[in-house]
């Protein structure tokens, strides 16, 4: 990709956390930029009306993408590729690029990179936080970075950037469509129906994960334990690591110890966090720092590290009663992850929106591992339909329109010992912009109790 803008005419898709970043860097770089969303802007946004004095022109509403031209079109990660009017524009000469596709181009640093449908976040933290500690000890004057799908755009920092440092980044299906540049490491954490109301099928979607590694990774780790992850040992024509809870893998678990490549590493016992499926997010890092990182440095960070915020996180404890928001499990599968964690049958919260993917399998692991059920949320009726095909029976279910009705019918509902868990298997947006925000409220109203 040309890295040099001068004289280049831009079309910025969306408006999001990483394009308004990209525009000012953009612009940095001499490109003429016109914006486009959606939504209406803001133009009393400070942000905005600088723009507007740098000669960015906006274009926003429903025809917001009529009449798309320029050399390069950068598109948000939540507008789909093959939409018309972008199909129109690169058959007419443009460019479709992304700001994580110009962040791999100009990188200097050595790039880890992440993706999965759960655990990708956890895994993504973790690897960063163990190169980090790592790198402190060493004091060779090497920065670590950690961003993509997770914290803020990397791009604002790349001129700062260095061959001596270390980027890691979590990437989506949505950002991984159109990328032509892979990672020196790529991890598939696993691969289950996910986001099927964005994607036109499961193969789509599968094909976009496996484009993590596919433009040249020399290292890629990969769970021997899910199917789609394990159709490609041996065919990535990379370095290749397994990690596996259940089988032998080269980072398996072995007498109560993560093991890699014949070595204990890491005791089990040893890790703050909660759940068998941190144990193999711990795995996926291992592998991913291999070499990187000495394993004095892994228990370290095991020992300390409490979680990321909204996954399995300890909010507090009233009345006898522990309230814990897990508000980025926006999929049945990991809602069923969650609630293998804990160690009474929580009272769960679902809530939110589908992604036309199956509820069955939930219900099902509600029925077995779960006290109780609070459903809330436009999706609360094809969960209810789910348990009721599971044979529910008289299986306490409580549902409430409103998401704040809901975490009270759960507190009335809890009793001393008992666990309320935030685990909505659905996302955020029929009520909330967001998985955080959506975990933020309800950290708020536990908080208020």
């Amino acid at each position: 990709m040309q890295t040099d803008f001068r004289g280049k005419k831009c079309t910025v898709l969306g408006l999001g956390i990483s394009n308004i970043p990209l525009i000012d860097f953009l612009l940095g770089r001499g490109a003429t930029v016109v914006a486009r969303d959606q939504k209406e802007i803001d133009t009393s946004n400070e942000q905005i009306k600088d723009f507007l004095s740098r000669g960015v022109i906006f274009k926003y509403g429903s025809n917001y993408l009529q009449d798309i031209d320029g050399d390069f079109i950068f598109r948000s990660p939540g507008i789909r590729p093959d939409l018309p009017e972008i199909t129109a524009a690169v058959k007419s000469g443009a460019v479709l690029t992304s700001e994580m596709e110009l962040f791999f181009e100009l990188c200097p640093a050595k790039i880890f990179a992440i993706t999965g449908s759960d655990g990708k976040t956890t895994s993504t933290t973790l690897t960063y936080k163990l190169l980090e500690a790592e790198a402190k000890k060493e004091g060779k004057g090497r920065n670590i970075y950690v961003g993509g799908n997770i914290g803020a755009p990397l791009l604002p920092l790349v001129d700062s950037m260095t061959e001596n440092d270390y980027a890691v980044v979590e990437l989506s299906s949505f950002q991984l469509m159109t990328m032509q540049k892979s990672a020196w490491a790529a991890a598939i954490t696993n691969i289950t129906p996910n986001h099927l109301n964005w994607h036109t099928d499961m193969d789509e979607y599968t094909v976009s994960k496996y484009n993590v590694y596919r433009h040249g990774s020399s290292r890629i780790v990969l769970n021997k334990d899910n199917g789609l992850t394990a159709a490609l040992i041996g065919k990535t024509g990379g370095e290749e690591i397994t990690f596996s809870l259940t089988d032998d893998a080269d980072i398996c678990e072995k007498d109560g110890y993560i093991n890699a490549f014949g070595e204990n590493y890491l005791k089990v016992c040893d890790i703050k966090i909660p759940g068998r499926f941190n144990v193999a997010n711990y795995m996926c890092a291992i592998g991913m720092t291999f070499g990187f990182v000495s394993k004095e440095t892994i228990t370290e960070v095991a020992k300390t590290f409490g979680g990321v915020e909204h996954r399995n996180e300890f909010v507090r404890e009233v009345n006898g009663v522990k309230y814990y928001n897990s508000s980025i499990d926006s999929s049945p599968s990991r809602t069923m992850a969650a609630l293998s964690s804990y160690p009474v049958k929580p009272i769960l919260i679902c809530c939110g929106r589908d992604k036309h993917v199956p509820f069955d399998e939930l219900a099902k692991m509600i029925l077995q591992k779960a006290k109780a059920l609070i459903l809330s949320g436009e999706a609360r009726e094809q969960i209810l339909t789910a348990m009721k095909k599971a044979n529910c029976g008289d299986f306490p279910i409580t549902i409430r329109e409103d998401f704040t009705d809901a975490i009270n019918a759960a507190r009335d509902l809890a009793s001393s010992g008992d666990i309320v868990l935030l685990s909505p298997a659905c996302t955020s947006f029929d009520a909330f912009k967001n998985f955080e925000e959506r975990g933020r409220k309800f950290k708020e109203i536990v908080n208020n109790f």
